[in-house]
C-alpha cells in the first residue's frame, strides 16, 4: 500500500538516524585518524590532548606517517591504560597522533616537547625519525626507578605523526594492573614555556614530597650519629640496631622522592634486603627497649626469623636483579617464588606483635616506650600497607590505596599516614633523647660529686705540701692528667730520725688508678710502722697487691734517708732518679703485682750539701707537644742539670704538652756532708 505523506516523513527521519548511528565509530574504534591542529605554538606550552590512537603488541614500521591506522582504537593521555579497557597488560604498545604545528608569529620553530610520566621505558618519534627515549626496551629493558616528566627536542612546525613506542614490564606481586603507559598529557611549545612547565612539575614534586624528605633527611641525620656512637661504644648493640631502622627508610626514599637516576630494577633489588634489614632492625630494637631477658625464646626465636627474613629479601632482591642482568621479564616460576617469598615474609613480619603482646605488662620507663611504640605501629602501618598489595589486581583490595593517600595538605605538602607515623616515630625520638639527655645529666653530677670526694681523699693521702723535716730540703709536685691520678709520693718520718720517701705510678688513669693508689698508700703506712728497709717494704707491697689490681701493675721507688746523708734505695720496675742532672744506675726488677713474690735489691750512697737528689714519674718524660713530639731524655737531662724545684720541673713538661699525671720530688741536705758512694752504685 502507498505510504502516506507523514509516514514516509517519519520513515525518512528513522532511516536517516539510523545511518547516521551506523556511521558513526563504536566506542573506542577510529573510524579515521584526526588531524589535531595546533596553532600559535611558541606562546605558550600547547597540550597535544584529545584522543590518540592506540594499538597493543609491537611493529617498528608503527612510526611510519604512512601507516594506515584508521583502525586503531582510541585512548585518552592524560590516564594509564589499566584504567581504560587494559587493566594489568604489559609487553609493547604504541601511542599514535597526528598534528599540524603552526608556528606564532616571530618564533623560529625550535620547539621542545615535554613527554609525561610513562610507566615504563619508550621511544619518541616524530614522522618515523627518534626525537628521544628513556630506558631501554628488550632484550634488556630497564628504566628509572621514578617516573617522572622529560623534554626533547621537537623538529620544528609542520604536519606529521607523533608517536610512542611503550614498554610495560610484566605485573608484579604487588601491581594494581591500573599502570601502564601514559600518566599525563605531552605538551610542546618554545624553549621557555616548556622549561617553564617542566620547573612548575619538579616543584610540585618537591613541594608535595617536602615534608617526608625532610623527615628521611632527619632520619639520616640520627642514623648517622646514633652508627658513630655505636661504633665507639660496641658494646651498645641497641645503637647499632637503631641505626639500621632509622637509616633504612633514608635509603629508599632518597631512591623514590629524589628522582635518583637509578634503575628501578636495581632501585627494587636492593629495596628487598632493605626492607628484611629493617624488619631485624626493629625486632632487636623491641627486645632491648622492653628489656626482654637475653636468654629468653624470644632471642633465639629472633635469631631463626632474621635468619629467614634476610634470606627471603636477598633472594627477593636476586629476582629483580634478574630482570636488569638477563632480561627474564616472563617467566611463570619466577612469579612462583616471588609469590613464596611474599608469603613466607609476611607471615614473618608479625614477629614484633608478639614481641609487644610478651612485654605489655612490663614495668618500663615512659621513654622506652614512647620509642617501641611508635617504631611499632610505624613499621606495621608499612607491613600492613605492603602485604595488602600482594595480589589486589585479583582480590581488589582497596586498604594499601586507601593507607597510601594523603589525609590532608599543608601549603602543597602532602601527609599521608605513614608520614604521620614517621612524624609521631620522631618525636618519640627527641623525647626518649631528651629524658636521656636530662638522665646523664644527673649521673654526670653524681659523677663529678664522686670526682670531687675522690679529689679531696687523694689530696689528702698525697700531701700538696710537705712540713719540714730536720736535715732536708725537699720539693714536690704532684699534676694528675685528670681530675685524680694513679701517681703517688710519701714522706714519712721514721721513729730513728730518718724519713722514708716512696714515689710511684699506677698503670692507667683516672678513677680506677686512683682507687689503686689509695689501697697502695694505706699498705704503705702499714709496712712503714714494722719496717724502714725499702726492699722489705717494696716487696709487702707487693705480696698485697698480687691479684689484687686486675690487669694492672704499679712502678714504684722507695728510699731511706738518715741525718748522717746516708741514702738506702730500693726499686720496683720504676725511672732511676738523677742526681745533680745526671741519671743514677740503679738495680732494677719487675713492677709491682706481677708475679707473686718479688725480691729488691737495696744499694746505698751518701749525700752531702749542694748535691740535688730527683725523683719522677714517667708522665714528665712522656709529655708529648702539638705535632706528636715527645719530651724525652734529651730534654730532661738538660732540665735536671739546671736542679729546678719539683714545682718548676712538672710546669715544664705541662707547658710542653701534658699527657700523663706528672709527679716529680726533690731531695737536698740541709748540712755540709761529703759524697761518698757505695762501690756497688756510681753515678752516671
Amino acid at each position: 500500500m502507498p505510504l502516506r505523506p507523514q509516514r514516509s516523513w517519519v520513515f525518512a527521519a528513522l532511516l536517516l538516524s539510523l545511518a547516521t548511528v551506523l556511521a558513526q565509530p563504536s566506542p573506542g574504534i577510529a573510524a579515521a585518524p584526526s588531524m589535531l591542529d595546533l596553532k600559535d605554538v611558541g606562546k605558550g606550552a600547547v597540550p597535544i590532548d584529545g584522543s590518540w590512537l592506540f594499538q597493543t603488541g609491537d611493529n617498528p614500521s608503527w612510526s611510519s606517517p604512512a601507516l594506515d591506522d584508521s583502525s586503531w582504537s582510541t585512548i585518552r593521555p592524560d590516564e594509564p591504560w589499566g584504567l581504560q579497557g587494559h587493566p594489568a597488560y604489559s609487553g609493547f604498545a604504541w601511542y599514535r597522533r597526528h598534528i599540524r604545528i603552526t608556528a606564532a608569529p616571530g618564533e623560529t620553530g625550535e620547539f621542545l616537547i615535554l613527554m609525561p610520566a610513562i610507566d615504563d621505558a619508550y621511544q619518541v618519534f616524530w614522522n618515523g625519525i627518534e626525537i628521544g627515549h628513556i630506558g631501554t626496551l628488550p632484550p634488556r629493558a630497564s628504566w628509572p626507578a621514578t617516573r617522572a616528566p622529560h623534554i626533547f627536542s621537537f623538529p620544528g612546525p609542520g604536519a606529521g605523526v607523533l608517536a610512542v613506542r611503550v614498554w610495560k614490564d610484566p605485573p608484579g606481586s604487588s601491581d594494581s594492573g591500573a599502570i601502564g603507559g601514559f600518566r599525563d598529557t605531552p605538551m610542546i611549545g618554545n624553549a621557555d614555556s616548556i622549561q617553564g612547565q617542566m620547573a612548575i612539575s619538579n616543584y610540585a614534586n618537591l613541594l608535595g614530597n617536602a615534608y617526608s624528605i625532610g623527615i628521611n633527611l632527619l632520619y639520616g641525620l640520627v642514623s648517622l650519629i646514633v652508627f658513630i656512637a655505636w661504633f665507639r661504644n660496641r658494646q651498645y648493640t641497641i645503637l647499632l640496631w637503631f641505626a639500621i631502622f632509622t637509616g633504612c627508610p633514608s635509603l629508599w626514599g632518597a631512591f623514590y622522592t629524589l628522582r635518583m637516576p637509578i634503575d628501578a630494577t636495581v632501585a627494587s633489588g636492593l629495596l628487598q634486603p632493605l626492607f628484611a634489614l629493617r624488619n631485624i632492625a626493629l625486632w632487636y630494637l623491641l627486645l632491648e627497649l622492653l628489656q626482654v631477658d637475653k636468654d629468653s625464646p624470644l632471642r633465639r626465636w629472633a635469631r631463626v626469623l632474621a635468619i629467614i627474613s634476610i634470606a627471603c629479601g636477598t633472594l627477593d632482591g636476586v629476582l629483580n636483579f634478574l630482570y636488569y642482568f638477563i632480561g627474564w621479564y616472563d617467566h611463570p616460576w619466577i612469579d612462583i617464588t616471588d609469590a613464596i617469598l611474599t608469603t613466607v615474609t609476611t607471615a614473618v613480619e608479625v614477629f614484633p606483635l608478639v614481641i609487644v603482646a610478651l612485654a605489655i605488662r612490663r614495668k618500663l620507663s615512659p621513654e622506652r616506650w614512647a620509642v617501641a611504640s611508635a617504631a611499632f605501629f610505624s613499621h606495621m602501618l608499612l607491613v600492613v600497607t605492603a602485604a595488602s598489595q600482594q595480589g589486589q589486581r585479583f582480590t581488589h583490595w582497596s586498604i594499601s590505596n586507601n593507607l597510601s593517600q594523603p589525609l590532608f595538605s599543608l601549603f602543597g605538602t602532602y601527609f599521608t599516614p605513614p608520614i604521620l607515623a614517621d612524624t609521631i616515630l620522631f618525636i618519640a625520638i627527641l623525647y626518649a633523647l631528651y629524658r636521656y639527655g636530662r638522665e646523664q645529666s644527673r649521673k654526670q653530677s653524681l659523677l663529678a660529686a664522686d670526682l670531687q670526694r675522690a679529689r679531696e681523699i687523694q689530696q689528702a693521702l698525697i700531701p700538696e705540701a710537705i712540713p719540714p723535716i730536720e736535715g732536708f730540703t725537699i720539693t714536690s709536685a704532684y699534676q694528675p692528667a685528670q681530675d685524680v691520678g694513679g701517681d703517688f709520693f710519701q714522706v714519712i718520718p721514721c721513729e730513728d730520725g730518718s724519713i722514708l720517701i716512696a714515689l710511684g705510678d699506677v698503670s692507667g688513669k683516672g678513677l680506677q688508678a686512683a682507687m689503686s693508689v689509695s689501697m697502695i698508700l694505706g699498705i704503705l703506712r702499714t709496712l712503714a710502722d714494722s719496717t724502714n728497709s725499702p726492699a722489705e717494704i717494696l716487696s709487702g707491697l707487693n705480696r698485697r697487691m698480687y691479684q689484687r689490681i686486675g690487669d694492672g701493675f704499679a712502678t714504684a721507688i722507695v728510699a731511706r734517708a738518715s741525718l748522717d746523708g746516708n741514702l738506702t734505695f730500693a726499686s720496683a720496675g720504676h725511672l732511676p732518679p738523677y742526681l745533680n742532672g745526671k741519671e743514677l744506675q740503679i738495680p732494677g726488677s719487675l713492677p709491682l703485682g706481677v708475679v707473686p713474690d718479688l725480691a729488691c735489691e737495696e744499694v746505698t750512697m751518701r749525700l752531702s750539701a749542694n748535691c740535688q737528689l730527683t725523683l719522677y714519674t714517667d708522665g714528665l718524660l712522656e709529655a708529648r707537644n702539638g705535632s706528636g713530639e715527645l719530651y724525652g731524655f734529651a730534654r730532661l737531662n738538660t732540665l735536671f742539670a739546671s736542679r729546678p724545684s719539683a714545682e718548676d720541673a712538672a710546669q715544664a713538661a705541662v707547658r710542653f704538652g701534658q699527657e700523663d699525671d706528672i709527679t716529680v720530688l726533690t731531695l737536698n741536705r740541709s748540712t755540709s756532708q761529703s759524697l761518698r758512694l757505695d762501690e756497688k752504685f756510681a753515678p752516671i
